[in-house]
């Protein structure tokens, strides 16, 4: 776990950037929990640090896409980002950065006749 800041540089229901190892990842808090995820939305780019925070959602302020702050998956789209563990331990927060970089959620396999 890494350090990123303290539990006042992120105001309730906001998003800040942060650079961990050289990885961009949106640190978020919520009313009642904090997420992180990778900073860059897949779909074109946008800076989901600054996306509005909706309960345990995120909207991408370029075009729109909601991600699940949980899991990184974007709400009814095929997109995702990595999800990040967030601990908080009295007034600092910490992050374990998951492997794995964003993209497109693979589709099922279909039946051929």
């Amino acid at each position: 776990m890494i350090r990123v800041c303290g539990v006042e540089d992120v105001p309730p229901g906001e998003g800040r950037a942060v650079v961990v190892e050289g990885r961009r990842v949106a640190l978020f808090r919520a009313e009642d929990a904090w997420f992180a995820l990778d900073a860059i939305c897949p779909h074109r780019g946008g800076p989901l640090a600054d996306g509005i925070v909706a309960r345990r959602t995120v909207i991408c302020p370029l075009h729109e896409r909601r991600f699940d702050l949980a899991t990184g998956r974007q709400c009814a789209g095929e997109y995702f980002v990595a999800a990040h563990r967030v601990e908080v331990r009295g007034s600092d927060v910490y992050l374990a950065l998951a492997p794995g970089p964003a993209g497109v959620a693979p589709r099922p396999a279909t039946a051929v006749p």
